[in-house]
């Protein structure tokens, strides 16, 4: 009795072994995409994935697939929360089109800036803007990304065209391609130490270059 009870625990001990050990996922991913977002795609090894995962390569491969498949997919879990706030702003129906960009930029400011639960900057706006020809697929995808920002903010400047809270001869392509070009700088202002004030300044400076004319919003626009 007692041999078949050693038996049977030892049995037990080597499946144990050979099963991959439980782990978050969700939390494992969100580690994953702030690695990321702090020393980009090239600049991460798989050694410091797994070790900031808190997950063996077996669990790795088993849940993720590959590096550039965990990329992907953190990229995509920075997106949701970014725009959470980002579009929440953007499309506010009780603003008007100049209030919802001065306030996407202080919102913007405030963001870049915040330490602690996140690093400085944005994970997009100058993720593999470079880099050898095997990772065109994803200097690619974070093009689309932030084409995909750009063009939001065009069709909220088109709305405003419509709604008449934003001149008629308003060239609502290239004004949503400058303030899509202030956020990536604001972005490279973080990174490089910037303060929220300074971010936020920046973003009332480049609201001067909002087209003068009509605008019957329903809020007071900032400065």
């Amino acid at each position: 009795m007692t041999t078949k009870i050693i038996q049977g625990s030892a049995q037990a001990s080597k499946r144990g072994r050979g099963r991959p050990a439980a782990f978050d996922r969700a939390k494992a991913l969100h580690e994953a995409m702030k690695l990321f977002w702090e020393r980009g795609y090239e600049g991460t090894s798989f050694d410091e994935l797994i070790a900031a995962m808190g997950i063996s390569p077996s669990s790795f491969y088993n849940s993720f697939g590959s590096k550039e498949a965990l990329y992907c997919e953190a990229t995509r879990t920075y997106l949701e929360w970014a725009g959470e706030w980002f579009f929440a702003i953007l499309h506010d129906p009780s603003t008007d089109t100049r209030t919802a960009f001065a306030l996407l930029f202080e919102a913007t400011a405030e963001e870049f800036t915040r330490r602690g639960d996140h690093p400085l900057g944005c994970m997009i706006a100058l993720a593999a803007t470079h880099g050898p020809p095997e990772m065109k697929k994803l200097r690619d995808m974070m093009a689309e990304h932030r084409a995909f920002s750009e063009s939001a903010m065009a069709a909220r400047i088109r709305k405003g065209v419509a709604d008449g809270d934003v001149p008629e001869d308003t060239e609502c392509d290239m004004l949503a391609a400058y303030y899509s070009a202030v956020a990536r700088g604001l972005a490279v202002q973080a990174r490089d130490g910037a303060t929220r004030e300074k971010l936020a300044e920046i973003g009332h400076l480049a609201m001067r270059a909002w087209p003068a004319g009509k605008t019957e919003g329903r809020s007071k626009p900032d400065r």
